[in-house]
């Protein structure tokens, strides 16, 4: 009997809590999700919005990634807590850098990932996980990178350049009603990296609120598109439902019109 997968669905599959150590001496917190009973055809590794207004690993666009993707587009997800941020799994070690020392806790996941032979690693920022992506994600062992709502805030023009060189492919998700960075803007400014892709998807917010389908069906067709887009709305088999309340005070309200730290910060990120 198919049931609906609803926001605390989750799906089947191996999920372990992790640790990453960072280059200068931080313990950060996560968790990584596979397949239950096969080898994932690629990776995931999850960069959170912005800690001091909200953003934590279980940000609901990943969350649902995690509980969904193995089982649905043989994914492994590998979600954390850069320096600072607090979520039920836990609080990672240090205090939010504002973009600095963050560059450590990208590259303790790009190292776990490569150690733990993940095949097929993507990067997938959110809104200042987009920055981190842009300024530290252009490495060696990583296939390329998606932006969620990518804000352009701490990123430099260098930073486009060096994506620009390295013939990676980037996928900019922007929502049409951004707070930040709007479609056409964002054609304008990623016209730096031609290899770019940018995606408008009409009708979306900075939070994807009501949009998490959408936002996963175009992550599945970039990574791995033997899988059917749309992904499907219901399950044959096992789910579980996990416990959403503990989100619910640090998505939408978090995001109040709160001033942000960070180079011309004027809104939440």
């Amino acid at each position: 009997m198919s049931t609906a997968i609803r926001a605390s669905s989750i799906l089947p599959g191996r999920r372990e809590d992790i640790e990453l150590h960072t280059a200068d001496g931080l313990r950060l917190v996560g968790e990584l999700a596979l397949p239950a009973d096969r080898p994932p055809v690629a990776t995931l590794v999850c960069l959170h919005p912005l800690p001091t207004h909200g953003g934590m690993m279980d940000s609901h666009v990943f969350r649902k990634a995690a509980w969904r993707l193995p089982a649905l587009a043989d994914l492994a997800v590998l979600r954390f807590n850069t320096r600072g941020t607090s979520s039920v799994r836990g609080t990672s070690e240090g205090a939010f850098d504002g973009a600095v020392g963050e560059r450590y806790d990208v590259a303790a996941a790009i190292e776990y990932a490569e150690f733990a032979e993940l095949p097929n690693i993507w990067l997938v920022g959110w809104s200042f996980g987009t920055d981190l992506a842009l300024k530290y994600g252009c490495d060696p062992t990583i296939a390329g990178a998606i932006l969620l709502s990518p804000p352009l805030r701490y990123s430099a023009p260098e930073d486009l350049a060096t994506w620009a060189n390295s013939g990676r492919p980037l996928v900019a998700l922007v929502p049409e009603f951004d707070d930040y960075l709007r479609p056409t803007e964002a054609r304008e400014r990623f016209a730096a990296v031609p290899q770019a892709e940018v995606v408008g998807v009409p009708g979306a917010k900075h939070l994807w609120v009501g949009d998490a389908e959408t936002v996963l069906d175009e992550i599945v067709r970039r990574v791995n598109p033997a899988v059917e887009v749309p992904l499907p709305t219901t399950w044959d088999g096992p789910m579980e439902a996990g416990d959403v309340s503990a989100y619910a005070d640090r998505t939408v309200a978090a995001f109040a019109d709160t001033p942000v730290p960070g180079p011309a910060a004027t809104k939440a990120d």
